[in-house]
């Protein structure tokens, strides 16, 4: 086990960074809960559509927020890893850092993607219509909603993963790590 390092001493991320990180976070939790829900309705009811709606307004929300997040840590570095951190982790942690932002990127992108091949517009909140990056393609259809699901699938598990890293460094290696983002 390591000495706790004193969170005064322990560099953390910017509050931007951290605001966006927790609203990204909680907008896939409620993101991904509400796909699992919508899909389980069965037919067309206005439930199931009103869901459908909500979940492309966050995935929207979480695109936006993304772009946002990624130009902040552009231009803002990520506080350094612990000393004592090994070499193969610091390396497993910036991939799947590498990882989660090509997600928060690709889940959103190929869910909308999924919705105009079907042939379904996305209009934000109900007020402002997205363009059509493509034409309704049918046959298009099927392969973008099996890739949405992957993606989705590859998100629960890096996040997963992500969240167990977190947790294994503030109970076991005792580094405060996952204070660095804390609120």
């Amino acid at each position: 086990m390591h000495p706790s390092i004193e969170i005064e001493s322990m560099p953390r991320y910017t509050t931007t960074a951290i605001v966006l990180h927790w609203l990204i976070a909680l907008l896939i939790v409620c993101g991904f809960t509400l796909g699992l829900t919508m899909v389980d309705i069965p037919g067309l009811t206005p439930t199931k559509l009103k869901y459908f709606s909500w979940h492309k307004w966050i995935g929207v929300t979480v695109f936006g927020l993304a772009c946002l997040r990624l130009l902040w840590r552009l231009t803002h570095r990520a506080p350094p890893y612990p000393p004592a951190m090994p070499a193969w982790q610091r390396k497993s942690a910036s991939a799947l850092h590498g990882l989660l932002y090509l997600l928060i990127f690709a889940v959103p992108l190929s869910g909308y993607l999924y919705s105009l091949a079907a042939g379904v517009p996305v209009v934000y909140l109900g007020l402002i219509p997205l363009p059509a990056l493509i034409d309704t393609h049918r046959e298009w259809k099927p392969v973008l909603e099996q890739v949405h699901y992957v993606l989705n699938m590859t998100l629960l598990a890096a996040v997963c993963l992500h969240v167990l890293a977190a947790l294994k460094h503030q109970f076991v290696d005792r580094d405060d790590v996952l204070k660095r983002m804390l609120p």
